[in-house]
């Protein structure tokens, strides 16, 4: 596995960037979005496809939708591990882990600031018509409704940081408001770029100030890497296993989740 090259996407609100197990794919639809150039591309010889908007990378699934990026595999044990039967997600991309959710009989929603993710994530990655998606950002989203869910994901992105409106300490406040008393989780997902780079655990931080629990999954010392910073109902989480396989990579995401550590 390698680090993606990181750029700025003029405050695109994207899912973050991920690291890929495919080999080499060729373009199959390139989409001129106001957020971004979107590419999808595929392998002939697996199936396997790749969502990638403003060069930077976002999605990755084998031939069947289920995702071949590691933190995906996390996040989907951890909610199931949570009992999470209702999940929002702030981020779409691919949308392989509401796929993922959706074979599992979870009831998902998606946010997403740009409508074309949601075509694609249907037409590429065999994400299920009936996973609800709405064409706004997550944090008006967020205050627009009053819907309760089981379980919230933040996996959206400006570049390699998290947009302002997601960064803020009100937000975690209003997710809170939106979670399901007294189970609801809370996961962000954070990309930290080395050992030098404090975002997860000030995230963790800001969270601290609206949960009482709060933990953090990582793998400290790689670099270009997804960190999840966890909040509400997760004191007896455990590290996450891998729960579906994909038909290639699954020994390295297997490997990948059995050396992150969950930390209080």
């Amino acid at each position: 596995m390698r680090p993606f090259p990181q750029r700025p996407s003029q405050g695109l609100c994207v899912s973050a960037p991920i690291l890929l197990l495919s080999p080499p794919m060729s373009p199959i639809a390139k989409i001129a979005s106001e957020f971004g150039e979107i590419v999808v591309s595929r392998d002939s010889a697996t199936g396997a496809c790749r969502y990638d908007q403003g060069q930077i990378h976002q999605s990755e699934a084998d031939a069947s939708g289920i995702s071949l990026v590691p933190y995906i595999h996390a996040i989907f044990d951890l909610l199931l591990q949570a009992g999470c039967r209702e999940v929002l997600m702030i981020g779409c991309g691919g949308g392989t882990l509401a796929t993922m959710l959706h074979g599992a009989g979870v009831k998902v929603a998606i946010a997403d600031i740009d409508s074309w993710a949601f075509r694609l994530a249907r037409q590429y990655f065999h994400m299920p018509a009936d996973i609800a998606c709405h064409a706004m950002d997550g944090a008006a989203f967020l205050q627009s409704s009053i819907r309760r869910y089981d379980g919230i994901v933040l996996d959206a992105y400006a570049g390699d940081r998290l947009p302002p409106q997601f960064a803020t300490p009100a937000f975690p406040q209003l997710v809170r408001d939106r979670l399901a008393p007294p189970a609801g989780v809370f996961i962000a997902n954070i990309h930290v770029v080395d050992a030098n780079d404090s975002a997860a655990r000030g995230y963790a931080e800001q969270m601290s100030a609206v949960w009482p629990e709060v933990r953090l999954l990582d793998r400290s010392g790689k670099q270009n890497r997804n960190a999840l910073v966890l909040a509400g109902a997760v004191a007896t989480l455990d590290r996450p296993t891998l729960r579906s396989r994909p038909a290639f990579g699954a020994d390295e995401i297997a490997a990948e989740l059995a050396s992150l550590l969950l930390q209080a």
